[in-house]
Parts: C-alpha cells; structure tokens; sequence
C-alpha cells in the first residue's frame, strides 16, 4: 500500500514551485549573476568612491554587496547577496538580511562594502554562523572634498564599511541589525 496520501500529494505539489524559484537547483547561474554583480559594483566603487582601491588593496577579504533592496513602511527590511573575495577571489557567497520598526515609508536599492582589514575580523566573519554588524564596524563616508576619509588609524579598524550607489526615497542606509548568511547560490 502507498503511503502517498492527499495531504502529502497537497504539499509536495505546492512546494516544487518554490523549489523551482529559490534559484539553488543543480546547474543554477546563480553564483555567476552573483560574481557578475559583484564585478559591476566593484568597478562603480573605485571609480566613484574615490579611496577605495587603497582600502581594497590593505583589505584581507572584501564582502561586496551589490544590491541590498530595502523597504518599509512602519515595519521594514532589506535583502541582498554577495560575494566574499580574498585576493581578487570569490571564495564564498553571502546573502544579507535586516529588519526594521519605527517611523519609516519608502524603498531604496544601495551597494556596500565591507572592507576586512584584519585577519582576526576576517576569519570571525568566515567562522560565524549568522554575522550581524557590530560596534566594532566603521563606516568610511565622502567628506566635503570628494575623498573617503581614509588614514593610517581608519586602516586599523577592523572593519570598514562603504555604502555607494543609493537610489530610492528612503533617506540614508545603514548596516546596522543586518545579518550575513553563508549561502550557497
């Protein structure tokens, strides 16, 4: 006798398109779209936000987000994925995810990055099972010059973060109470 009943047939039929739309399937592009946006972002960054490359370059690791999505109104929230490089390198995948309550209304789309420059920053972020901002972050911001304010004493920090590229009605970004997530694309 089978042991396929009408509840499980229910359920099984009702949950393939959700498998179908999470993008994780065998053979998915979805690495790639990443590591394409990424790129993209990337090279926005170091022509746009001037500073970025000498982070870049005394960065041990670079969490590259390329398109964070927020929205709210009264309660709020924000996703996106990313791509963890080490040495020019994708070698992980990372999907941000935050939420919000207070006063608030509207959407926007912005890119950040976080810039590890230590390799104890670094290595805590790869080990943790769900890394969530902290206090410990630093975010660099385009002063009146056009020059991310950047020196010897932001270099020792051990994370930097840098938001670029906001489109959208919502005033200002901030990475504050958002959740890093190893994914696999």
């Amino acid at each position: 006798m089978s042991n396929l009943t009408r509840r499980h047939f229910v359920i099984t039929g009702a949950s393939l398109p959700l498998l179908a739309a999470c993008g994780n399937g065998i053979n998915s592009d979805g690495a790639q779209r990443i590591d394409a946006r990424a790129n993209a972002a990337q090279e926005f960054m170091f022509r746009e936000v001037p500073g970025t490359s000498e982070l870049a370059q005394n960065a041990r690791g670079m969490l590259i987000m390329p398109l964070i999505t927020e929205a709210g109104f009264g309660f709020g929230g924000s996703y996106g994925r990313g791509a963890l490089r080490i040495n020019g390198v994708t070698v992980d995948y990372y999907s941000a995810i935050s939420g919000t309550f207070g006063l608030q209304i509207g959407a926007q789309q912005y890119a950040h990055t976080l810039f590890f420059m230590t390799d104890e920053a670094l290595q805590e972020f790869r080990t943790s099972p769900g890394w969530a901002v902290g206090a410990d972050m630093r975010y660099a911001a385009i002063d009146q010059g056009s020059s991310l304010g950047v020196d010897t004493t932001t270099l020792a920090d051990p994370v930097i973060a840098v938001i670029y590229g906001q489109a959208g009605l919502i005033i200002g970004a901030t990475l504050d109470g958002t959740r890093y997530t190893r994914i696999i694309p």
